[in-house]
């Protein structure tokens, strides 16, 4: 069984540069056990840009001691 986490990442709106280095939240999620599945960018700004980056982490849990 799996657990998943959503992890979201503005960007500045007018830099359009991320609030956070991304890199740096992976490798702190990843020693925390969580595994990147995705970097999703929605369509949501001016012209079709995104506002966000949103990241998708996985980890697997026991099923016997999940809650």
């Amino acid at each position: 069984m799996y657990v998943y986490k959503f992890v979201r990442l503005s960007l500045g709106s007018f830099s359009g540069k991320p609030d956070q280095d991304y890199r740096h939240v992976v490798e702190d999620y990843a020693g925390r056990g969580w595994r990147l599945v995705q970097i999703f960018a929605p369509g949501t700004g001016a012209a079709g840009s995104a506002k966000y980056f949103e990241l998708v982490l996985e980890r697997e849990v026991d099923e016997y001691t999940a809650t």
